[in-house]
């Protein structure tokens, strides 16, 4: 394995041609993806959906991992070369059978796009005993990942959906499964998104040998099913939705939100950056530890840590029972 990687140089300030209002279409335009394979989770829904046409057009071959595959189905239906299989993210068993699935096939995976994920959910626990958010948005992902570890193609890339709000908390190593903390559902949101981001980091370091490379990516903020769990009162105070239901105009739609992650997957100017956090198809650099204002972009240090990384690893490892690495 690699030494711990330089994550204040990787996430250094970096453009594109793209942008905030870029769609997943446009970032992949020229991009040859012909005869690759991509799992997608979330890839029947919002930004899932739209991340699964847009690879779907360019001639990738689609695996959507869905805990609804009825719903899954129906919503992909008239999508080319995309195939449904079950899993359900908050339960580790049902994950290791999806991926004894696609290691029975033995067909290499060239990208994984880590895209489903929940939001602000009342206290639960997974069918392990975890954490809901934390076990679904990461600890569900990282068992996928490292399931199907071997099978990741030699340069292929794996993108984590974090989230701006990230800002909301470190991973509360002390207390993860909130037992003597006062549970806060944003709280809890902001621990999973931190660790889909130290997920990334702790990938880059391991998958170098084999030119793997992990990105984590915020795609802005979205209206999609995501929000299912925020009272209308909270939507409208937070001023996301106006006294009609109409989404606020900064809202990207889901094509638009789904471009960031598709630039991680295909973006050749990445190569030397992985591990960073990436945002509106650029990386725009660390925040000091004071700043809170989420909307303007940039990364906490916390989510970038190479060695909360490492102890994000180690307690994944130990509650999965995976590691492919």
């Amino acid at each position: 394995m690699t030494a711990p990687l330089d994550m204040t140089a990787r996430q250094q300030p970096l453009a594109s041609p793209f942008g905030y209002r870029s769609t997943a279409a446009e970032v992949i335009a020229n991009t040859d993806l012909a005869g690759r394979t991509a799992i997608v989770t979330g890839g029947y829904s919002g930004l899932g959906l739209e991340t699964v046409r847009a690879l779907a057009d360019a001639g990738v071959h689609v695996i959507v991992p869905a805990r609804r595959q009825e719903v899954a189905q129906q919503a992909l239906a008239g999508i080319a070369d995309v195939e449904v299989r079950a899993a359900d993210l908050g339960d580790l068993d049902s994950v290791a059978a999806f991926t004894r699935s696609v290691r029975d096939d033995g067909r290499p995976i060239d990208l994984v796009l880590n895209v489903a994920g929940i939001m602000a959910t009342p206290f639960a626990h997974t069918a392990q005993g975890f954490e809901s958010q934390f076990g679904t948005n990461h600890l569900g992902h990282f068992a996928l990942v490292g399931g199907i570890a071997d099978l990741l193609s030699d340069g292929a890339r794996v993108i984590s959906y974090s989230s701006g709000g990230h800002f909301r908390s470190p991973v509360l190593f002390d207390d993860i499964g909130f037992a003597t903390t006062p549970y806060d559902p944003w709280v809890a949101y902001g621990q999973s998104k931190t660790a889909n981001a130290l997920f990334a980091v702790g990938l880059a370091r391991r998958g170098a040998e084999r030119g793997i490379l992990a990105f984590s990516v915020h795609p802005g903020g979205i209206m999609t099913e995501l929000q299912r769990h925020v009272p209308r009162e909270e939507l409208l105070s937070r001023g996301w939705i106006d006294e009609d239901g109409t989404p606020n105009p900064r809202f990207k739609t889901p094509a638009e939100g789904a471009s960031t992650g598709l630039w991680a997957a295909t973006a050749a100017e990445l190569v030397p950056r992985s591990g960073a956090y990436c945002e509106d198809c650029s990386i725009k650099g660390i925040v000091p530890p004071e700043h809170s204002d989420m909307t303007t972009g940039g990364v906490k240090e916390w989510a970038i840590d190479p060695e909360a990384a490492e102890r994000l690893w180690a307690l994944s490892v130990t509650a999965t029972g995976v590691d492919g690495f």
